[in-house]
């Protein structure tokens, strides 16, 4: 009879591959982020610029009747109504205040900057039609209470205050979406709970090594202490 050996077959060998440092979700995270908080400032940053400029410009234009004929008169953003103003610089300091704290605390300030934009735009757009400041501008240069402004009219410059204010609104919605991806201003001075690694005590220099001894009364150190 033949002899059968038995050969040990070769199993095939399974490698455990390392997971990779960094998943696709937390790259695609931290982009998305990135991306939200530039989109974030920019928007709170120029919704604000252009809401306070804007308030300024001219809002309404009409003339007066007076008894030697009309007096032109014009009424300015600020003459109309100030709240666009006013939420426009809450907004700035709720957008900064959006990086100073963190949690619940976050959140409440991404709400007000998203109520302030929304309160500009709304006021903004409420005076796109307003007279009374035109009204009281002609009672005081005519006068006469009863004094009524002809040929009233309006600029565009409400409606551009009011997409200021949008812009702010859509800034607090991505604070309020992403805002607990962003950073925090005081993150890198606060202590993280591990310890921190202390010096080596410093040693005594050498006698009989001169560069040593300089380097210690280069520190201010007694090198004969």
């Amino acid at each position: 009879m033949e002899r059968v050996s038995a050969v040990p077959v070769p199993q095939p060998r399974t490698d455990t591959a390392d997971p990779a440092p960094d998943s696709p979700a937390d790259s695609s995270d931290g982009r998305g982020g990135r991306r939200s908080l530039a989109a974030g400032l920019f928007l709170g940053a120029a919704g604000a610029t252009v809401v306070l400029l804007a308030s300024g410009q001219i809002w309404a234009e009409g003339r007066a009747a007076t008894g030697g004929g009309a007096l032109p008169l014009t009424a300015d953003g600020r003459d109309v109504t100030g709240a666009p103003a006013a939420l426009a610089i809450v907004g700035l300091a709720a957008l900064v205040a959006v990086f100073a704290v963190r949690g619940a605390g976050r959140r409440l300030v991404a709400a007000l900057l998203a109520l302030s934009g929304l309160g500009a735009a709304l006021s903004a757009w409420a005076g796109a039609s307003d007279s009374s400041a035109l009204d009281e501008q002609a009672a005081r240069t005519t006068g006469d209470t009863a004094a009524t402004i002809d040929a009233l009219t309006h600029t565009a410059w409400p409606y551009v205050t009011a997409a200021g204010g949008l812009l702010i609104l859509l800034a607090g919605l991505l604070a309020l979406r992403f805002g607990s991806r962003w950073p925090t201003m005081s993150g890198r001075y606060e202590r993280d709970g591990t310890p921190r690694p202390r010096k080596a005590p410093r040693t005594a220099p050498d006698p009989d090594r001169p560069e040593e001894l300089w380097k210690a009364l280069d520190r201010g150190e007694d090198p004969t202490g």
